[in-house]
């Protein structure tokens, strides 16, 4: 799947199915319908943890080896900073309608939730990457009660949101508390080796901030410590792998420049023309014609 990778929340966007956005913040509360009966497919990287509730269709996830499927009135929690592939199927019973809502979770609005509430973060070795649950009588009367909000824009303000968010997470505690710490034990507890994420991650469009945070440590540090490694500065070692994966997809597949561009992590086409051209002293597409004329 060579296709862009949309960044959410903050590349969440109005489409032109019936969809609902709330925003606070870097926080974005998701309802979409979609009315069509063919498979939706697409890639995505999450910023935030994800609370995906799915009422109707199907909601598959994609995600190393393991394939999630979220089926009819169940929900999934997924950690931040990783890369998802997704697949949406409607069904005959949904009557080709398949509804989910998403919910964008920041570490702000989680630790000041975990401060109010009093819960001490718990140490955990968990390695199961998540787990399905069926969504309770008390979330769905939680999700009804945001329609109200998406029928009248003008009743929308910050402060409501946030408390309809914090009010998620209550409901969320009553049916499980282990889902609050699952979240607050997202990010890695101990300092762990950065090769093997550097790997995973280097054709991905992940930030250096994203790969520090996957690293469990500060950029400052992260940055350290790739350099005693790699005796190159990241964003310097990263660019050149990008550059030399594509100049091997240019000569060896007739791949389009965009595909290329967006398989080896770059996320705007102008940007690694650009870089690429500072790199090789060629543009993409003469770079290309010059392996065509030899």
């Amino acid at each position: 799947m060579n296709e862009k990778v949309i960044r959410m929340p903050n590349n969440l966007e109005k489409s032109s199915s019936r969809n609902y956005i709330l925003k606070v913040g870097g926080l974005t509360v998701l309802e979409n319908f979609i009315r069509y009966p063919e498979k939706l497919k697409g890639r995505i990287f999450l910023e935030d943890h994800l609370l995906l509730l799915v009422l109707s269709g199907t909601y598959k996830i994609y995600y190393g080896n393991q394939i999630i499927s979220v089926e009819k009135n169940q929900m999934v929690l997924l950690k931040k900073s990783i890369v998802i592939e997704y697949e949406k199927l409607s069904t005959s019973e949904s009557r080709n309608i398949i509804e989910y809502w998403m919910f964008f979770i920041d570490d702000d609005l989680l630790m000041n939730f975990a401060k109010e509430s009093n819960i001490n973060v718990k140490s955990s070795n968990q390695t199961k990457f998540v787990e399905i649950q069926t969504i309770s009588d008390r979330l769905l009367n939680y999700l009804e009660s945001l329609r109200f909000y998406f029928r009248d824009e003008k009743l929308i303000n910050n402060n409501l949101i946030k408390l309809k968010l914090l009010e998620l997470l209550y409901d969320l505690e009553a049916k499980d508390e282990s889902l609050i710490q699952q979240m607050l034990n997202q990010r890695p507890s101990s300092i762990i080796n950065i090769t093997p994420i550097i790997e995973a991650n280097l054709f991905l469009p992940v930030t250096l901030s994203d790969l520090s945070y996957l690293c469990g440590r500060s950029l400052s540090s992260f940055k350290r410590d790739f350099y005693a490694i790699y005796n190159m500065a990241p964003s310097t070692w990263i660019r050149e792998r990008r550059i030399n994966k594509a100049k091997e997809l240019l000569d060896k597949t007739s791949n389009s420049i965009t595909d290329i561009c967006f398989t080896v992590g770059f996320e705007n086409l102008s940007h690694f023309s650009k870089v690429f051209k500072k790199l090789t002293g060629y543009t993409p597409i003469s770079y290309r014609q010059r392996g065509i004329d030899k």
